[in-house]
C-alpha cells in the first residue's frame, strides 16, 4: 500500500548512529598503514535531523538519534564532511520551447519529495539501485527535502548527492522545518521552541536554520507549521521569526517558502488561498505554497492579490498532491496552467516520488524512468510531440525546460545517479548495485525529442550496460528512415579547434551511419534546431565493442545551441545503438588530467566499515573515485563521490591479506582521472 502524507512521516528507521569526536585534518602518510586499534568506530555517516530545542519525552526508537538544533555547531558534527554539499549552484537558461504550448516566464514548479526515512537515511547513498533518482530537473525551479516526524525529528537537513545533482541542474534545494498536527504528535511547545527570542530580541534559532544552510551547502528552508492550539501572540512571534529567518537567508544568498498553515492568528486554518490571513507570512517569505485546497477562484484572487502587493504571481505554488494517484490524480488544471491564458500561479508537486513507490515489487530501474517519464513529459514520451488529449497536463506541456550546459569543457556518461553495475571505460568495475544522486550526470533535458519521417524508435535509459556509471541510453526499433535524436540545449562558446566527442556501440543487425547533430543557432519556438551534420568517424574502439570518435566543430567562433545525433541504416533494418559519453572540448590534444587528492587517510574502522577522509585536489574537480587493489592487483570499485569524506561498509579482508590497499582519484570534468593517493589498512 502506497503510504499516505503523513504516514511517511511517522516511519522510524532501524540504523543508529553514535557521535564521533570531531577529527583532526592531519594527512597520514600517503602509504603508511593505519593501526585499527588506534581509531574510534566507524558509524554510517547519515542525513542530520533535529528537533528545534526541546526533545520528546521517553526514549527514541530503535535507529533514532533525538538532537536539539539550538546544541548544533558545524565544528562539532561528526558527519558534516559526508553531508555538505560540493556542487555550486549552476546558472540555467531557459532555450526556445520545444513544442507550442511550454511557456517561459511564467508557472514555475516547486516539488515536496521524501527521499527517504527521516531517521536511518544514508548520507552517500547505498547498495541498491531501487531509489528515487529524479532526473527531470530541468522543469523545477526548487526542491523541498521533505520529511519529519514527532517520533523522530522536526528539521531535516538535505544530504549530499540530492544537493549536488539538483546544483549541477541549477535547481534550489530547501531543508524542511516541520511541525507537525497535533492528531501527528505535534506538540505546540516545538513551536514555542522555534521562536523563542534572546535578551536582545533576536530568534537563535533562526541563526541557526541560516548556518545550517551554509555548511551543508543547501539554499534555504520550507516552513510548515501545522501545530493547532495557538494564539495570536504566537502568530506574531513566528512572523517575527519568519521575518528575521527570511532576511538572514537573504544575506548568504539562501531563500524560505512558507507554507499556507498557520495564520496570522496563531491558529492552523488552511486556506487553499492568498489572503488577509497569511498575506503577511507571504510578504515576508520568498515565496508561498498554497494548501490543496484551491479552487480556480481562490487562485485567481491570489494571483491578483500578490500583484496588488508589488509581488510576482508566480511566487506562489498551487499545490497538487500525487503521492497516492500520480498522473491519474484529476487536477483542474486550467486554473493553474491554462494553455489559452497566461498561467495564474505556479505549481507545486507533493510527493512525485510515487513515480517509484507506486511500481511492484521487483520494479527495475527502467520501469521506474519509463514512469518518471510518463509523468513529467506525458503519455507521447516526446515532449515535441505532446498528446494534448491526456488528461494527465504533464509539465513539459506547460513549462519551458532549462538547461546548465553553458560551457566548455563539458561532459556525460548518461550516468542517472543509480545501476545494477558500476562501468568504467565499458568494463564491469563493480557488479554490486549502488544508487549516489551526486554521481549523476547533466542530463538532456528533453526526453525523449525524436526527428524522423518514419517510425520512431525506442528511446530510454539503460541499465544492461554502461561505458561510464550506471547506465547508457539506448536507441533501439526498427528503422524506416533517418532518425535525430535532440540531445542537449546549450549555449557552447565556439573557437578554433573546438572537437566532441561520441562513445557509442552498435549493436544492430546492420552498420547504422552516425553523424553529430550541431546547431549554431536558435530555432523558433517547436520548431527543430538548425542542425549541421558532421560525419562521425571511427577513431578508436574499446572494451565491450564501445567507439569513441572525435569530431571537430567548423568555425572560430560563435556559439552552439544544441547537440544531438542522427542514426541512419538500411530501410526497414532494425537498430540497438547505445550511446556511452558526449565530452565537448577545446583542442585536439586529450584533456589534461586532474590533480589528486591529497592526505588520504582511514579516520574510523569497525571491522569492514572503515571511514575515509582526503583533502581536495586543486583545479578543476568533476568527483573522487574510491578503489580497492586486491592482492592480484585487480582494482575493485568501491564508491565516488563529490564530497573529502566516504564510508565503506562490510569490507572482508582477502585470502592471505593482512593489509587492505586503497586508492583515490580525482575525477576531472571530461572523465580523466588523477594519479592515485593511496592508503593501507591493517585487518
Amino acid at each position: 500500500m502506497t503510504p499516505t502524507r503523513r504516514t511517511v512521516l511517522l516511519t522510524g528507521a532501524a540504523t543508529a548512529t553514535t557521535a564521533l569526536l570531531p577529527l583532526p585534518s592531519v594527512p597520514a602518510a600517503a602509504d603508511a598503514p593505519m593501526a585499527s586499534g588506534t581509531l574510534p568506530a566507524a558509524t554510517p555517516p547519515l542525513a542530520s535531523y533535529w528537533f528545534p530545542d526541546s526533545l520528546p519525552s521517553g526514549e527514541p526508537g530503535a535507529g533514532i538519534t533525538w538532537r536539539s538544533l539550538r546544541d548544533w555547531s558545524a565544528d562539532d558534527d561528526p558527519d558534516l564532511a559526508f553531508n555538505a554539499s560540493t556542487v555550486p549552484l549552476a546558472p540555467r537558461f531557459t532555450p526556445a520551447p520545444v513544442n507550442g504550448t511550454a511557456r517561459a516566464g511564467q508557472a514555475r514548479i516547486q516539488s515536496l519529495v521524501s527521499f527517504g526515512p527521516t531517521s536511518g537515511n544514508p548520507s552517500q547513498g547505498s547498495a541498491t539501485a531501487d531509489t528515487y533518482a529524479l532526473t527531470h530537473w530541468a522543469y523545477l525551479d526548487e526542491l523541498v527535502f521533505w520529511g519529519g516526524s514527532a517520533g523522530e525529528g522536526l528539521i531535516l537537513a538535505p544530504n549530499a548527492p540530492i544537493v549536488d545533482a539538483a546544483h549541477r541542474h541549477g535547481v534550489r534545494v530547501l531543508g524542511n522545518v516541520f511541525l507537525p498536527p497535533v492528531a501527528y504528535g505535534g506538540q505546540l511547545r516545538w513551536t514555542r521552541d522555534l521562536v523563542r527570542t534572546d535578551a536582545d530580541g533576536h530568534h537563535p534559532l533562526a541563526e541557526r536554520l541560516v548556518a545550517v544552510a551554509a555548511a551543508y551547502g543547501f539554499d534555504g528552508w520550507f516552513v510548515n507549521a501545522e501545530t493547532g492550539g495557538g494564539d495570536a501572540a504566537l502568530g506574531a512571534a513566528m512572523l517575527g521569526f519568519v521575518t528575521e529567518l527570511k532576511a538572514r537567508a537573504a544575506a548568504r544568498g539562501q531563500r524560505v517558502t512558507w507554507y499556507d498553515a498557520m495564520t496570522v492568528n496563531g491558529s492552523v486554518s488552511w486556506q487553499g488561498t492568498l489572503n488577509s490571513s497569511n498575506e503577511a507570512f507571504f510578504e515576508t517569505a520568498d515565496d508561498m505554497f498554497v494548501d490543496f485546497r484551491w479552487s480556480a477562484s481562490s487562485l485567481a484572487s491570489s494571483g491578483q492579490l500578490a500583484e496588488r502587493l508589488g509581488r510576482d504571481r508566480y511566487e506562489l505554488w498551487a499545490g497538487v498532491d500525487v503521492e497516492s494517484s500520480g498522473w491519474n490524480r484529476s487536477v483542474n488544471w486550467d486554473a493553474i496552467v491554462p494553455s489559452d491564458a497566461p498561467h495564474v500561479t505556479s505549481l507545486g508537486f507533493y510527493r512525485p516520488e510515487w513515480t517509484r513507490n507506486h511500481l511492484p515489487a521487483g520494479h527495475t530501474p527502467a520501469d521506474f524512468h519509463a514512469a518518471d517519464d510518463r509523468f513529467w513529459t506525458g503519455r507521447s514520451l516526446d515532449p515535441a510531440h505532446p498528446d494534448t488529449t491526456d488528461p494527465w497536463r504533464a509539465p513539459a506541456l506547460s513549462v519551458a525546460d532549462r538547461s546548465t550546459v553553458t560551457s566548455v569543457p563539458f561532459a556525460s556518461t548518461f550516468n542517472t545517479g543509480h545501476g545494477l553495475r558500476w562501468y568504467e571505460e565499458g568494463r564491469v568495475a563493480s557488479d554490486a548495485p549502488w544508487n549516489h544522486l551526486g554521481l549523476q550526470d547533466r542530463l538532456p533535458s528533453r526526453r525523449w525529442v525524436v526527428r524522423t519521417d518514419g517510425q520512431r524508435p525506442a528511446v530510454a535509459f539503460d541499465f544492461a550496460d554502461a561505458w561510464r556509471g550506471g547506465s547508457s541510453v539506448l536507441v533501439s526499433g526498427t528503422l524506416t528512415a533517418p532518425v535525430t535524436l535532440d540531445l542537449y540545449a546549450t549555449r557552447l562558446p565556439l573557437r578554433g579547434g573546438t572537437v566532441v566527442e561520441l562513445t557509442y556501440r552498435d549493436d544492430g543487425g546492420a552498420a547504422t551511419g552516425v553523424e553529430l547533430a550541431v546547431a549554431t543557432a536558435e530555432p523558433a519556438a517547436g520548431a527543430a534546431p538548425p542542425y549541421t551534420y558532421l560525419p562521425v568517424r571511427h577513431h578508436r574502439r574499446a572494451a565491450g565493442g564501445w567507439r569513441t570518435a572525435t569530431v571537430r566543430l567548423p568555425g572560430h567562433s560563435g556559439t552552439v545551441h544544441a547537440l544531438g545525433v542522427r542514426l541512419t541504416a538500411a530501410d526497414g533494418s532494425p537498430l540497438v545503438w547505445r550511446l556511452g559519453g558526449l565530452a565537448v572540448r577545446h583542442g585536439d590534444r586529450p584533456a589534461a588530467r586532474p590533480k589528486p587528492p591529497t592526505g588520504l587517510r582511514i579516520t574510523a574502522a569497525s571491522g569492514g566499515d572503515l571511514r575515509f577522509a582526503w583533502r581536495p585536489a586543486r583545479g578543476q574537480v568533476r568527483q573522487y573515485a574510491l578503489h580497492r587493489v586486491l592482492p592480484d592487483g585487480t582494482r575493485r570499485f568501491l564508491g565516488g563521490t563529490c564530497q573529502h569524506a566516504f564510508f565503506v561498509p562490510g569490507l572482508a579482508p582477502a585470502e592471505g591479506e593482512r593489509r587492505a590497499r586503497f586508492e583515490v582519484r580525482t575525477v576531472g570534468e571530461v572523465y580523466t582521472t588523477s594519479s592515485p593517493a593511496h592508503v593501507t589498512h591493517t585487518w
